[in-house]
């Protein structure tokens, strides 16, 4: 099974007022392994970075003029995902601004469910973690992925912090699906194999001499101590009768 692992990086917010893609980041996973290959592009928006956004990234105008735009790169991203499954943190943000970069092609693609499949690792980290922060962040302590190299974001570095708690979250298992809110959210599950117990015969080895004499000895150490009989002695004797 082939995942590309996705991140990106925008203008601000929301798609729907203008802000578009700066950066995209993808790493490759092939049946749950890393394959060492990735796809890294920053991107020419052709507006400015709100502020907000540059707080988060750090990428600012002066650097992206510089850098191609989406068009430019667009059929080159495709290719790379096209046929995958697209693992994602907090999916709906960055397909809402994947769709939009490639609504404004003549491209055959227009919405990038048309070829790939996506999971959102945020909708399954809620499932798992109810109640509880489940951010890159947050999840990459849970599970004890190193991010200390991640002071601000960006799209690749956050692409493999993402590809290792992902395989951390779903660590030994094969097929999850979740249908709660809309979100199809797929893992690994674990199967266990049944174990055949016929034939099988519970064996329980019997006191050797020694340990039955030092047991006697024990217990009449005991008796002497008391003036009662004890509890065993009772029984033992009630037994005989």
């Amino acid at each position: 099974m082939r995942q590309v692992v996705l991140d990106t990086e925008t203008t601000g917010l929301e798609p729907e007022a203008g802000h578009r893609i700066i950066e995209i980041g993808c790493v490759e996973l092939v049946n749950r392994r890393p394959t060492q290959q990735s796809f890294h592009r920053y991107v020419n928006p052709g507006r400015a970075v709100d502020l907000g956004a540059l707080e988060v990234h750090g990428i600012g105008d002066e650097f992206l003029a510089t850098q191609p735009p989406f068009q430019d790169i667009a059929e080159e991203f495709l290719d790379f995902v096209s046929g995958a499954e697209l693992v994602i943190h907090n999916a709906g943000f960055d397909v809402a601004f994947i769709n939009g970069e490639l609504g404004r092609l003549e491209l055959t693609t227009a919405d990038i469910a048309q070829c790939c499949e996506i999971l959102d690792t945020l909708a399954l980290a809620r499932r798992l973690h109810p109640g509880q922060r489940n951010s890159l962040d947050a999840l990459a302590k849970r599970y004890q992925v190193d991010n200390s190299k991640r002071e601000l974001h960006g799209a690749l570095l956050d692409a493999q912090i993402l590809a290792e708690v992902y395989l951390a979250m779903t660590g030994g298992q094969a097929s999850l699906s979740l249908d709660g809110d809309g979100d199809r959210v797929r893992a690994q599950a674990l199967k266990a194999e049944p174990v055949d117990r016929d034939g099988l015969r519970l064996v329980v080895p019997g006191a050797s001499a020694e340990e039955l004499a030092a047991h006697q000895a024990m217990l009449e150490a005991l008796a002497a101590q008391r003036e009662a009989p004890t509890l065993w002695e009772r029984v033992d004797s009630e037994g005989s009768q």
